[in-house]
C-alpha cells in the first residue's frame, strides 16, 4: 500500500485500551498505536501520565486509508464510544489523562471535528454540554509495548474491570 495516501488521526476518549480496540476493528484503519499526547513532559511513562503531573492524555494514533474510511467516519466512532460531556472522566477512570480530546493533524480535520462537535452538541443527544477539546496535534509518545493491543493480547472485552 502506498503510505503517501495514508493519513493519521489522534483521539483521546478515556482508557486507551478500549479506544484502540474500537478503532482497530474499522475497515480502512491500517494501524493503531496507543500513547500519550498533550502534555509538557518529555518521554512520559504510564506511571508519569497516571501521576497527573505531565498534562498528557491517553490517546490512540490511528493510521487510516481515506479512500476506504473518511475522517468523518472516525469522528462518528469517537463520539459513540465515550461520554464527551464528562470532564476528565470516563466511567470509573478519573483524571485528566482520560479527558475527551481530538488532536487534529490538518486544518481540514480541525474544521470537521469542530463542525461535528457543534452539530452533536446542538442535537439534544446529551443532557450536558460537550467538553471535548479540539487541539493541534502535539508530540505523540508511544506507550509501553504491553499497552499496545492490550485487550486483544489479554482476551479482555473492555477496560471496565
Amino acid at each position: 500500500m502506498d503510505n503517501k495516501k495514508l493519513e493519521k488521526a489522534t483521539f483521546g476518549a478515556g482508557c486507551f485500551w478500549g479506544v484502540e480496540d474500537a478503532f482497530r476493528k474499522l475497515d480502512g484503519v491500517v494501524e493503531t498505536v496507543v500513547g500519550y499526547a498533550g502534555g509538557d513532559f518529555e518521554q512520559p511513562s504510564y506511571q508519569d501520565v497516571c501521576s497527573g503531573v505531565t498534562g498528557h492524555a491517553e490517546v490512540v494514533e490511528v493510521t487510516y486509508n481515506p479512500a476506504i474510511i473518511s475522517y468523518a467516519d472516525l469522528l462518528d466512532l469517537f463520539w459513540d464510544i465515550h461520554d464527551p460531556t464528562t470532564r476528565n472522566r470516563q466511567g470509573p477512570d478519573i483524571g485528566a489523562q482520560y479527558r475527551s480530546v481530538i488532536f487534529y493533524h490538518t486544518p481540514e480535520q480541525k474544521k470537521l471535528a469542530s463542525e461535528s462537535k457543534d452539530k452533536l452538541d446542538s442535537s439534544g443527544r446529551y443532557r450536558g454540554n460537550i467538553v471535548t477539546e479540539i487541539l493541534p496535534v502535539t508530540t505523540f509518545w508511544k506507550a509501553e509495548e504491553y499497552h499496545q493491543q492490550y485487550l486483544e493480547k489479554t482476551g479482555r472485552k473492555s477496560c471496565r474491570f
